[in-house]
């Protein structure tokens, strides 16, 4: 009985290291994406380490469209303390992203005064999946991934790059919900 009692307390050291190292690799793989800026220039994920971020795919057309509003306040209240909003136009729901990079950006600062990082349009789902998306809906805890299903799907990722919570489009970003997920994340 001791033997055991010992071998237990020597494997759970080991156990809860080898998941931390685990999570750290996984977490570092999210910051090997490169995608282009919505005036397309390349923006490096690896440019917010250290930072909790919140990625969304995002449609000028939707009826989630007044999210920006929510979104854009919530970069506004946390950014200071480290946070980051990153959005992702996509096309891929309804044809209710069909502008270009120069009109998506120009309705979001003119219509919600959109500060937080835009980036240029990609895929979120389908044969033409942008890698951070196919990333994001098959290599991540579960729970988390899965296939987007719709505009406005929220992930929240911790300062170490790992995915931590998924939010779907209905949930708005100003919810008790959604605040106290980031906030737990910036303490």
């Amino acid at each position: 009985m001791k033997s055991f009692v010992w071998r237990t307390l020597l494997c759970l050291p080991i156990g809860a290291l080898l998941i931390m190292v685990m999570s750290a690799s996984a977490g570092s793989e999210l910051y090997t994406f490169t995608l282009n800026s919505i005036d397309g220039k390349p923006a490096p994920l690896a440019d917010y380490k250290g930072k909790v971020l919140m990625i969304v795919n995002v449609a000028s057309q939707c009826g989630y469209t007044p999210q920006y509003s929510a979104l854009e306040s919530i970069y506004e209240k946390y950014k200071e303390k480290g946070f980051v909003v990153l959005g992702f136009p996509a096309n891929n729901f309804g044809a209710q992203e069909p502008g270009t990079n120069e009109e998506i950006k120009t309705f979001c600062t003119r219509k919600y005064n959109v500060t937080f990082p835009m980036y240029a349009k990609i895929s979120v789902k389908g044969e033409d999946q942008s890698p951070l998306y196919s990333y994001l809906t098959t290599r991540t805890l579960p729970g988390i991934g899965g296939d987007i299903k719709w505009n406005f799907t929220k992930f929240l990722v911790d300062r170490n790059g790992n995915v931590v919570q998924r939010f779907e489009p209905a949930v708005t970003p100003d919810s008790r919900e959604v605040t106290g997920a980031i906030e737990k994340q910036l303490q």
